[in-house]
């Protein structure tokens, strides 16, 4: 597990706070929509709910995307792969091969190095007060019948819950089965991504944000979705354009 678990921020009273979905390497329709919004650096934040890499055609860039103060990510599963494929004991051809990890074989031990310490670090859960809410960012799931704060708590000494957080789909199937799924208590929207979708959707007080921005080859109207959560509240999107078949 990286060396904090959970990451809290204050609320941001001078600027505006945005979350972004799965990038999966196409931060050039990132730039797009930072370039839309009119984003400023020196007021503003922006919160990923991780997959930063893997699938898309410009994975090297995430670091300097996380070198920037304005910038805060956690863990999705593709960063559990890639430090699961650095490890001593890893298994480096399955990420290369099957989930879009090839990009690495291009990039040089220096910054290997740094992609890997960087990475390391982040946490897997944000929490964020904005006045009187809470939003919380992870990646996947919380587990059902755990408050924020019980899972919060689970994943700073619990791998499993560490696991749940970022693979799970529990939540979001029930919902595509029966129409609803309980909310997460504790939080006043927890915004997650890792499920490729159509668009985003909102499940009782989640939304998932993660619209496919890689897989524009497959996808009809692939997209990466941005959210403005504070002070207002609005979705940007901006159709991303076929790359290279990355089927990781």
């Amino acid at each position: 597990m990286p060396s904090r678990a959970v990451q809290h921020f204050p609320e941001n009273p001078d600027g505006r706070d945005f979350a972004v979905g799965d990038i999966h390497g196409m931060f050039s329709s990132l730039d797009a929509l930072l370039d839309e919004v009119d984003f400023d650096p020196d007021r503003d934040r922006l919160f990923s709910v991780g997959d930063l890499i893997d699938r898309g055609p410009e994975s090297h860039r995430a670091l300097d995307f996380l070198e920037q103060p304005w910038f805060h990510a956690i863990q999705g599963n593709h960063e559990r792969l890639m430090l699961d494929a650095v490890h001593p004991e890893g298994d480096m051809q399955t990420w290369v091969n099957i989930n879009g990890g090839e990009w690495w074989l291009d990039v040089d031990e220096d910054l290997r190095n740094r992609f890997v310490h960087v990475i390391r670090e982040l946490p897997i859960a944000i929490d964020i007060h904005v006045g009187d809410r809470r939003v919380g960012i992870i990646h996947a799931d919380v587990a059902q019948g755990m408050s924020w704060d019980e899972f919060l708590q689970a994943l700073e000494e619990d791998p499993e819950a560490v696991n749940y957080a970022v693979w799970s789909r529990t939540r979001l199937r029930m919902a595509e089965i029966s129409g609803d799924a309980p909310p997460v208590e504790g939080v006043d929207l927890l915004i997650c991504g890792h499920t490729p979708l159509k668009n985003a959707v909102q499940v009782a007080n989640i939304y998932y944000l993660d619209t496919a921005a890689a897989y524009a080859s497959s996808y009809e109207d692939a997209k990466l979705t941005m959210m403005e959560f504070s002070p207002g509240f609005e979705l940007y999107e901006h159709i991303t354009q076929p790359a290279d078949p990355l089927l990781g």
